[in-house]
């Protein structure tokens, strides 16, 4: 890939997201689309109520425009992948804004429909991927050389649960204000150099133009947020870290590279085993960042050394690809 063409697709992700995030915002306040917290978090967090949501929809734009520009199989598998998800995400966000509570699509129902979503994309992927060497990879090294080769069942099991896995990880973080727009900047970087590294140019247009968005998204989200993503920016940009580690061959990197919604998704569940099985909380509270802001961490403290910690993370993913 040409670094123009890089950068061109990086600039309209960048682009777009600011340019329609301020009358996005103004919007969203007009329809009184405003955050509900949930009122067993931390304290603090209350002040945050009423902030608009559901901001996640620049991200469905940015994934338009990459598919459109791209105009390649594999680039509008991985866009109707992450759209797929961020419908979802958006169905949730407006049950919970329409009933004034934070309350939106059950647990199990959520779950299904990414499971869906995820089906289909896992039975067209194979053919978009096409009859190269290595089609069912679950994890590449060195620039290709050496891969790890599954059985299609395996392939399809692993891959099923990085779709499922990945985007609860990331809606589990998007809990304090960048944190996960600004998390998934350094894991999308380890993931276009995983798709530069398998040839698949379709699949690192869109995750370059999805970096482009999550840049641009920052500037209205950091602290204080303007407008949060809700589940229809957390689930969409989960779908699509996932869906590129598929299409290239790279599963198996997503918990070393998306470590920190690694980190979070797993002190959730730590932490409700744990008290299940002895009563015991092993965290203040969970996911992981409201751990430490109770330990006294300021807000912008937490998300800084998260982001230093998801950097740190990628740059060790690429050492595994490169």
């Amino acid at each position: 890939m040409r670094p123009l063409e890089a950068g061109v697709a990086f600039a309209t992700g960048l682009i777009l997201t600011l340019a329609i995030g301020k009358p996005l915002i103004a919007q969203l306040r007009r329809l009184a689309f405003g955050q509900h917290i949930y009122e067993d978090g931390p304290r603090s967090h209350q002040s945050k109520s009423g902030t608009p949501t559901m901001g996640g929809i620049l991200f469905l734009v940015a994934a338009v425009a990459a598919a459109l520009v791209a105009r390649e199989p594999q680039a509008t598998l991985l866009a109707g992948l992450t759209l797929a998800c961020g419908a979802i995400g958006f169905l949730d966000d407006w049950l919970i804004v329409r009933h004034k509570r934070a309350l939106g699509l059950r647990a199990r129902t959520k779950f299904l429909l990414i499971a869906v979503a995820a089906v289909i994309f896992l039975g067209l992927a194979p053919h978009v991927v096409g009859a190269q060497a290595h089609r069912y990879a679950i994890l590449r090294w060195h620039g290709g050389e050496g891969a790890l080769d599954a059985t299609p069942l395996i392939w399809y099991a692993v891959s099923l649960l990085a779709v499922l896995g990945t985007t609860n990880a990331v809606n589990l973080t998007d809990g304090l204000d960048g944190l996960a727009a600004g998390t998934m900047v350094p894991a999308l970087a380890a993931a276009i150099a995983a798709a530069l590294l398998a040839q698949a140019h379709g699949v690192a247009l869109v995750e370059i133009t999805m970096a482009g968005a999550c840049v641009g998204f920052l500037y209205y989200n950091r602290h204080p947020a303007r407008v949060f993503m809700g589940d229809t920016g957390s689930l969409a940009l989960g779908a699509l870290l996932a869906g590129g580690a598929i299409l290239t061959g790279s599963q198996l990197l997503l918990p070393l590279i998306g470590g920190v919604f690694a980190a979070e998704a797993l002190s959730v569940i730590m932490q409700v085993v744990s008290y299940k099985t002895t009563r015991k909380r092993i965290f203040r509270m969970s996911p992981l960042h409201h751990h430490f802001e109770l330990g006294g961490w300021p807000e912008t403290v937490v998300t800084k050394r998260f982001w230093t910690a998801g950097a740190i993370l990628a740059l060790a993913g690429y050492v595994v690809v490169r």
